[in-house]
């Protein structure tokens, strides 16, 4: 077995190698990353850039677009046969059909293959044809990606640290009496830990539902095919003392370490090992109307989901020896259509402010970061409204709820972020003489011009940062 073993991974590490010469040396591939937290957008981004780069009009942004070296794009299958395709066409169709909605949200790994014929650029572009390159989308939970922290955390390390961290929110109340109430030296009982899990799974999608962003392990909330199986059976215990074999303790922490190996570890190494580009996205927005205990869970998990990624640079030999690493990453605040645009200056200052100690991380390892608002699906027109003898930049759009139009201003937000991370950052029940609003807008009825993508603010930068410089 042991022999087996050893051949199927050399095997594989000559394959993996065939395959890092082609890309490096024939026809590139760019593996980009898409995730965000909770309802930050990730489908629609997906969605919007695509049919923005088959499309490409509204794509001003993009240095080669506007070169003119794009000749054509195009969809491809993608080369993972076991990986769920990102279903481009039917969200598409759900954005720009005669009754608009938003598409289902993401639950699973997916990608998408879009290729590129480009006429290289420089002082030999007229002597070349063009050439090919492949972006592999892979689009994944945000969720997934916190538990990759948990790959260097014992079980006694996570337990600790989930406790304290939950111990003053009213959604946890009911797990943690449970939690107090079980003796982890006991002999393990399995309907007691299946009642620990289940209060548990409960606290976390009420934390989800109430805007926390620290809630996993990730496939608690999005199952799939391990429901009710051992390796999603466990739950962080009150531990003081190393117990005996047999004990509720011991046993959830085999089941802990069981579902880092068996759950993690294969995400990290068939998915997130291999991108080498990565956008994150983020609903800074909706943190903000939450209030300041929400802003500084988003901050934290900025920091946290930082520390999953391995950044740096690509030389083409330490690409082909060693693996890719995550050159680019962009931190972009979604739904800035929900502001005027006098405010996205401020917007951007927010999301840089937010996410500096992971951006500062990355640098310091050599990858290019960056931070930026954007609307992937523009949903809203600008307007200035006058009220008490003031005049407020205001968004119109079509309410989520009532499907109304109304005229909506969430409140100025500050020129100085520290206005927000200070009360964040110091526990602040709310934020002080401020309420920032907040409104769930529909997605507007579209007529697309021929070569129009759906219409978007800032996609065409972020496309820039994440892949332009090998356009």
């Amino acid at each position: 077995m042991v022999i087996s073993s050893l051949a199927d991974s050399l095997v594989r590490s000559v394959e993996s190698v065939g395959d890092r010469v082609s890309e490096t040396f024939f026809e590139p591939v760019i593996r980009l990353g898409v995730t965000g937290l909770a309802r930050s957008g990730k489908t629609v981004f997906i969605t919007s850039l695509v049919a923005n780069l088959l499309d490409r009009g509204r794509m001003t942004g993009l240095v080669a677009q506007q070169e003119g070296r794009i000749t054509a794009s195009y969809l491809q299958p993608q080369p993972d046969d076991t990986v769920p395709r990102f279903d481009f066409e039917s969200h598409l169709s759900a954005l720009t059909g005669p009754t608009p909605h938003w598409p289902e949200s993401t639950r699973a790994v997916s990608e998408l293959r879009l290729s590129f014929k480009v006429q290289p650029a420089g002082l030999l572009s007229g002597l070349q044809g063009p050439r090919t390159l492949h972006l592999d989308i892979v689009d994944y939970p945000g969720e997934w990606l916190l538990d990759l922290a948990l790959l260097d955390k014992s079980y006694e390390d996570w337990s600790r640290g989930t406790l304290e961290h939950i111990s003053n929110r009213p959604q946890a109340e009911a797990f943690l009496a449970n939690a107090r109430a079980a003796d982890p030296t006991a002999p393990h009982d399995e309907p007691q830990a299946q009642d620990l899990a289940r209060s548990f799974t409960e606290y976390l999608n009420t934390a989800r539902e109430a805007g926390f962003y620290d809630c996993t392990p990730g496939r608690f909330l999005l199952p799939g095919d391990l429901a009710g199986s051992p390796v999603l059976t466990f739950a962080p215990l009150p531990v003081t003392e190393t117990s005996r074999r047999r004990s509720l303790h011991r046993e959830m922490e085999r089941r802990y370490e069981a579902y880092k190996a068996q759950v993690v570890k294969p995400f990290f190494r068939d998915h997130f090992a291999r991108i080498d580009r990565q956008i994150v996205l983020v609903d800074a927005l909706g943190a903000i109307h939450k209030g300041p205990q929400t802003v500084e869970d988003m901050r934290r998990a900025m920091a946290d989901i930082l520390s999953a990624f391995r950044p740096g640079r690509n030389a083409w030999l330490n690409k082909l020896l060693l693996g890719k690493r995550v050159e680019r990453i962009l931190f972009a605040a979604t739904k800035a259509d929900h502001l005027h645009h006098l405010q996205h200056p401020r917007l951007t200052a927010i999301i840089e402010a937010l996410t500096r100690e992971a951006r500062d991380r990355a640098s310091f390892a050599g990858a290019e970061t960056a931070a930026l608002s954007l609307a992937s699906l523009r949903t809203t027109t600008e307007e200035m409204r006058s009220h008490n003898g003031v005049e407020l930049p205001c968004v119109r759009g079509t309410l989520q709820d009532s499907g109304k139009q109304a005229a909506f201003y969430p409140g100025d937000l500050p020129e100085d972020p520290a206005h927000l991370l200070g009360p964040a950052r110091n526990g602040a029940e709310g934020w002080l003489g401020e309420d920032y609003g907040y409104m769930a807008f529909a997605p507007a009825h579209l007529t697309l011009n021929p070569g129009d993508g759906p219409p978007h603010i800032r996609l065409d930068r972020a496309a820039q940062f994440l892949i332009g410089d090998r356009l």
